[in-house]
């Protein structure tokens, strides 16, 4: 996850699915947005402008490469799936989300 975010050359849309409340307490990874996956798990379907008005960002376009986590990677992977359901094809997961994050000393936004 770290050369992701370093590699210049990759533009890739790291999304962070806990709840907001979650990301108060630890922080996130630098650079992710934040699409809460249990209380808006319909994000990736809605209109583009009804996830602006939601989110207050605009939504990733299908043609991005997206990489989500969350605290342990359960609720990744279920937006993963949820994104390719709705037409992303470039979709990632990071296997140890956070936990894996936060063990390993990664930077850390507030």
């Amino acid at each position: 996850m770290q050369k992701l975010i370093e590699d210049p050359k990759r533009s890739v849309v790291i999304v962070d699915v806990r709840e907001p409340g979650e990301l108060i307490q630890t922080g996130r990874i630098p650079g992710a947005i934040n699409i809460p996956v249990t209380t808006s798990p319909d994000s990736f379907f809605i209109s583009e402008d009804e996830f602006e008005d939601r989110h207050g960002f605009p939504r990733p376009s299908k043609d991005s490469e997206v990489v989500f986590y969350c605290k342990a990677g359960v609720r990744s992977r279920g937006a993963a799936g949820l994104a390719r359901e709705a037409g992303w094809e470039k979709v990632g997961e990071y296997p140890g989300s956070w936990l894996d994050w936060a063990a390993k000393g990664g930077k850390v936004e507030h």
